[in-house]
């Protein structure tokens, strides 16, 4: 048994004005919302629980080689097999 169209109107305030609100698409008509998204392979995936943890993860790598990469030219210069003369 269908209802009647005034048994299904809404009770919504006048003020929610849900015009602006936007639909979330899936597939190629998705639009982004400034960010890129990564598909991740499942024994990756598995070890983050959220995307905020793969981000966590990839700055501390980040971070790391940075790191390595400014400390790089020092440790060449301490390691070299020139004998003392």
């Amino acid at each position: 048994m269908k209802k009647d169209k005034s048994e299904m109107e809404d009770d919504l305030r006048a003020e929610y004005n849900l015009k602006s609100l936007r639909v979330r698409r899936l597939g190629s008509g998705r639009k982004s919302f400034g960010g890129t998204i990564v598909k991740l392979e499942p024994d990756v995936a598995e070890m983050f629980p959220s995307a905020d943890s793969v981000n966590e993860a990839l700055r501390f790598l980040i971070r790391v080689m940075r790191d390595n990469q400014a400390l790089a030219p020092t440790a060449q210069a301490n390691n070299s097999n020139t004998p003392d003369d």
